[in-house]
């Protein structure tokens, strides 16, 4: 197999943009379905005296949703927890709403004692969506640090902005479905960032070699897509079987990590994307704007097969 993808950097550029731009659009026009962490709730901690069956109390809590929708099963989270206690948190409600939820789940689930009944305030959501903030901008710096140090700041440059990429992406594709945005959200936005900076610098890593190697045999843009096709099978099976596992969970997983889940799933295929069809393409143009020399007039010299042309080398010597 011989990709050309760095010299077919338009098509992959075309497609990225399309997706950024959507992406975009369903935060600016669907906005952000934020959940309970963030725009506050009803919490309920309740001790029963017998043992619980998730699958009877979730119906219960579906009948019960007919009548105070606030209750529906994408607006509760339920955390199950020992003893027989289970804490149900949901989007606000009113103090008779409240009781009749109460009334209703002691007349089919049995007696309980209510440890916990408070409104819950958004300023926790607000305190963790700053520390994420700070996170993803400290994470950032230490990867720009990083590369820098490995490799060059042309390198980074190009990561920051596969995984801007990916992250944008991720969250449009989130606020497009519409789906809930909790706390584990952030965490999948965190991990993306991980892996995908991780694949990138796979694909980084042997361009710096081969460069090292074939840089007075080869275009630099060569030897870009030399070194895409020799990690290309690797990246792709390693990415393919992280899908798998992501997929199972997303399938077979529970309501309260749908978006979790599914976050994690987009991120994960487009890091693998971005690594290999955008960063290496943005590292070859950052590299030839770099490395592109000017003659006395100002005006651009023309480039050759490693920057300048024989010709115009000599002119720049003599």
């Amino acid at each position: 197999m011989n990709l050309k993808i760095t010299r077919q950097r338009n098509i992959y550029f075309a497609f990225s943009a399309f997706m950024v731009a959507l992406a975009i659009g369903a935060m600016i026009f669907k906005g952000f379905n934020l959940g309970i962490d963030f725009k506050g709730g009803q919490l309920l901690q309740l001790k029963f005296e017998k043992a619980i069956n998730k699958d009877e109390l979730n119906k219960t809590l579906d009948g019960i949703a007919t009548e105070i929708p606030q209750l529906k099963s994408n607006s509760r989270k339920l955390q199950y927890s020992e003893g027989n206690t289970i804490i149900i948190r949901t989007q606000e409600v009113t103090e008779a709403q409240k009781v009749k939820i109460l009334n209703d789940l002691k007349a089919k689930e049995g007696n309980f004692e209510v440890v916990k009944a408070d409104k819950v305030g958004a300023t926790i959501g607000k305190e963790l969506t700053n520390s994420a903030g700070i996170a993803l901008l400290f994470g950032s710096i230490l990867i720009v640090f990083y590369i820098t140090i490995r490799f060059e700041l042309i390198y980074a440059v190009a990561a920051i902005i596969a995984l801007l990429h990916d992250v944008f992406i991720t969250i449009g594709m989130v606020c497009l479905l519409g789906l809930e945005i909790d706390t584990p959200f952030i965490a999948a936005i965190l991990t993306i960032l991980g892996y995908s900076i991780n694949d990138t610098i796979v694909v980084f890593d042997r361009i710096r070699e081969n460069d090292a190697k074939l840089k007075n045999k080869m275009d630099f843009i060569d030897i870009i897509d030399l070194s895409i096709n020799q990690v290309f099978w690797r990246s792709l099976f390693t990415s393919i079987t992280t899908l798998f596992s992501i997929l199972a969970l997303l399938i077979l997983g529970g309501a309260s990590l749908r978006t979790f889940n599914f976050a994690l799933f987009v991120g994960v295929f487009y890091g693998a994307y971005s690594s290999i069809f955008l960063a290496s393409p943005i590292l070859y143009l950052l590299r030839k704007y770099k490395r592109k020399p000017k003659d006395v007039t100002g005006e651009a010299i023309q480039m050759g097969p490693r920057g300048l042309e024989e010709d115009s080398a000599e002119k720049v010597l003599l």
